[in-house]
């Protein structure tokens, strides 16, 4: 069995350019086993049923008890059949011969055919995935339970050449978090005196990580998994596959990969509505370059435009302005030939920060933020704002200290604009932090705290960040 399990079916050569990267040698044991598995054989009724569901064939035999099924699929590996409960009329057996034994399953049926998690066209294909999950794993039980304590996936090869490529692009041109505390001086009165007597500490450097997006997946062929570089067993839903990426693994390999997931472009579909860190990581950006668009266009036509983020764009150019992201990416065209009226970027970029599927401020930090709001002190308040913020993940970090950047800069236009921090604040409050429950009445009971915190954000962006 040991030798079987270092067999290969494809030769590997490690190569330190991930473009000439051929993959490690796979495991055929697993495949072997598959090939020797019992193959399905229908019993078939010699009666016609006419209680027989449309759904079923000639397998199903009717009302019999277990013994008198038991004795038709004796001395018959992979022989199978249907019958009615005794017990209960109208549910449905499938009795499958496997290991001398007769295997009893509650059948159910919705469209498709199963008796688990997996969901099949046909009993006939059912009944060839059970016997193949069966044999592997009366089989090779104690190779299956320590397929993962040798993976292949940390190996030189792709995933790691890319993983750092993409943390050394990221580092580039990336400001750290800084840890800063508020000291209270009972001889320090102002505000502005105060900001001087702020001590920086240096921060630990935290990398872009994204965890993987597995979803069950269905493989046409035979397909190896690339953690453990075993084959995937099953006719169905034999693994995951992450659906940012694409990497396939076995479901239980899924729960050790790393949380070094690198989007394929490929694999995006859109950018709106799109997992903040997702979008970076396929761009390999710091930011989303929506943001980066919106923000570049507005400084250079609309800082002076009164109720700036305030006035609502037309909302079918908004809706064409999204579009034409998901649709053309960082080339999309909002230049004022395009959309004359700063208010639909204005409109885009906000409606671009609500649509997120994880706001700006996380779902899980929205509570420690709002408790800050409520400190009555204002160094403390500050302090504890700034301890939210050094908990966020990198990507959405470095979006809301280049947003807070920019509407700082929004704000020295208050006399044309007439936005000052506070009115921003009502703008990009629930916009940029919303309750986990997504309830209203938290939200409206929370609306003077998130204001409150987008704007001490705002005043105190050069601090806090």
């Amino acid at each position: 069995m040991a030798a079987s399990s270092n067999s290969s079916l494809s030769g590997s050569s490690l190569s330190s350019d991930p473009e000439d990267y051929q993959p490690p040698i796979w495991k055929s044991y697993l495949y072997q086993l598959q090939q020797e598995a019992p193959r399905p054989k229908r019993i078939t009724c010699p009666h016609e049923m006419e209680s027989r569901p449309k759904y079923y064939g000639r397998e199903f035999h009717g009302v019999i008890s277990r013994e008198f099924a038991d004795d038709l699929l004796a001395g018959a590996e992979g022989a199978y059949l249907i019958r009615e409960s005794q017990r209960q009329p109208g549910t449905h057996t499938l009795a499958l011969r496997f290991g001398s034994h007769t295997l009893n399953y509650r059948l159910f049926y919705d469209g498709k055919h199963f008796v688990g998690e997996k969901r099949f066209e046909s009993v006939h294909d059912l009944v060839t995935d059970a016997l193949i999950t069966l044999y592997i794993e009366n089989k090779a039980a104690e190779y299956i339970a320590k397929m993962t304590t040798n993976p292949i996936y940390e190996h030189l090869g792709y995933t790691s050449l890319l993983k750092d490529k993409m943390v050394h692009r990221l580092s580039r041109g990336r400001t750290e978090p800084r840890r800063v505390t508020f000291q209270r001086d009972e001889r320090i009165s102002s505000p502005l005196v105060r900001r001087s007597a702020l001590k920086d500490t240096p921060e630990k450097q935290c990398s872009y990580e994204k965890i993987h997006n597995f979803k069950v997946h269905t493989f046409r062929g035979p397909h190896w998994c690339e953690y453990c570089a075993n084959f995937m067993w099953g006719l169905i839903a034999q693994g995951v596959r992450c659906s940012d990426c694409g990497l396939n693994v076995h479901k239980q390999c899924s729960k050790l990969v790393p949380s070094d997931c690198q989007p394929d472009l490929r694999r995006i579909k859109k950018v709106f509505s799109c997992d903040l860190t997702t979008l970076v990581k396929a761009h390999n950006t710091t930011r989303p370059m929506v943001v980066d668009m919106c923000i570049r266009e507005i400084e250079l036509r609309g800082m002076k435009s009164e109720g700036l983020y305030r006035v609502s764009g037309f909302s079918e150019h908004v809706e064409d302005v999204r579009l034409a992201f998901d649709r053309d990416g960082e080339k999309a065209d909002i230049s004022a030939s395009a959309y004359a009226d700063i208010n639909i970027i204005a409109g885009a970029l906000k409606l671009y920060l609500r649509d997120l599927p994880i706001p700006v401020i996380t779902f899980d930090l929205y509570t420690k933020f709002i408790q800050a709001a409520k400190i009555p002190d204002a160094d403390m308040r500050l302090e504890a704002i700034h301890e939210g913020l050094l908990h966020l993940p990198p990507a959405h970090y470095e979006t809301l200290r280049y947003l807070m950047a920019h509407l700082k800069r929004v704000t020295m236009f208050e006399k044309d604009n007439l936005m000052n921090s506070e009115n921003l604040g009502i703008v990009f409050g629930p916009t940029l932090m919303q309750p986990p429950e997504q309830n209203a009445l938290t939200t409206l009971n929370d609306m003077r705290q998130q204001k409150l915190v987008v704007q001490l954000i705002i005043e105190h962006e050069d601090v806090l960040f």
